[in-house]
C-alpha cells in the first residue's frame, strides 16, 4: 500500500490539485495538512466519487487542519494528542483497516514555532512533548504505526538548503531536531533515509526568492514507520512536480510504499 502526506495550504485553494494528483497516483491514503476550512466545508462527495470513501477530518477556519483520506476502512478516530489541551486542529489519529491488517496511522501538522526565545517557539516545546507521551502510548497498543505530516523540522544539515546560514533558526535549532531525535527513540524510523536519496531533497520551499526554482528548500514533511514495519518499507520518495503548478502549495507530497 502507499500513503502519501502533503501540507496543501489550503484545501479550497488545492483542491483541483489533490485531484489531478491522485489520478495520476491513486495512492491508498492520503493524509493532508492545512486545510484552512472547517468540517462542514470538506468536500467529502468529491473525494468519495475518486475512490477514497472513508474519510476522517479535522478541520478548523482559517488555520490549520487535518484529514486522512483512505481507500480502505478507518475506525477509532482521535482528534488532537490525549492529554493535552490545545485549541487548534493539529492532530488526527486513525487506525486503517488494510488488505494485511490494521494499521495505526497519526497525521500531523506540526507547530511552525516562528523563532527561538518566542511563544510560539516555546508552544513548540511543550506540544512536542505532549505528542512524544502520546506517541509511546499509541505504539505501545500499535506496534504497526506510522506517523506521517509536516514536522516544520529539518532534522539533520543535508535536510537544508542552507545549514550553516540558518544554524539555530527555526526549523534548525537544536532543541528541535533534539525532539525529532526522541520520536525516533521511541522505536520509529525515518523512512526516506532508508533508501539512496538525490542530495539536496525537500518537500518545501518559499515561496519568496524564487526559492523552489533555486532550490532554496527543505526537507521538513516526514513518514516514520515503526521498527515491525521497517522490513516492509519498499520505498519513500517526494514529488516535485506539483510542486511547479500554477499558484501550487509550498510544499511537495512524500509517499512511502509498505508491503
Amino acid at each position: 500500500m502507499k500513503i502519501t502526506t502533503w501540507n496543501v495550504n489550503s484545501l479550497t485553494a488545492r483542491l483541483q490539485h489533490v485531484l489531478d494528483w491522485t489520478a495520476a497516483n491513486p495512492v491508498d491514503v492520503l493524509c493532508i495538512q492545512e486545510l484552512k476550512l472547517t468540517d462542514d466545508k470538506f468536500p467529502l462527495d468529491v473525494l468519495r466519487g475518486i475512490g477514497y470513501e472513508h474519510c476522517a477530518v479535522f478541520g478548523q477556519k482559517t488555520y490549520n487542519g487535518v484529514a486522512v483520506m483512505s481507500r480502505f476502512p478507518v475506525r477509532d478516530i482521535v482528534k488532537n494528542i490525549a492529554g493535552f489541551e490545545d485549541e487548534n486542529s493539529r492532530l488526527l489519529s486513525v487506525t486503517v483497516e488494510t488488505p494485511s491488517g490494521a494499521l495505526r496511522l497519526v497525521n500531523g501538522y506540526f507547530v511552525n514555532g516562528q523563532a527561538p526565545g518566542t511563544e510560539k517557539f516555546d508552544y513548540k516545546m511543550s506540544w512536542l512533548r505532549g505528542l512524544r507521551d502520546y506517541l509511546r502510548e499509541e505504539i505501545a497498543h500499535h506496534p504497526e504505526l506510522v506517523l506521517v505530516g509536516d514536522f516544520n523540522i529539518a532534522p539533520e544539515d543535508r535536510d537544508s538548503f542552507d545549514p550553516e546560514g540558518l544554524r539555530e533558526t527555526i526549523h534548525h535549532t537544536t532543541e528541535e531536531r533534539e525532539h525529532f531525535r526522541k520520536l525516533l527513540e521511541l522505536g520509529l524510523v525515518d523512512s526516506f533515509r532508508l533508501f539512496e536519496q538525490p542530495e539536496k531533497s525537500f518537500s518545501w520551499w518559499d515561496y519568496r526568492m524564487l526559492g523552489y526554482q533555486k532550490n532554496r528548500g527543505l526537507r521538513i514533511d516526514h513518514i516514520l514507520v515503526s521498527e515491525p514495519l521497517k522490513p516492509r518499507v519498499a520505498g519513500c520518495s517526494i514529488d516535485r512536480a506539483p510542486r511547479k503548478w500554477k499558484q501550487p502549495s509550498d510544499h511537495a507530497p512524500v509517499t512511502v510504499e509498505i508491503l
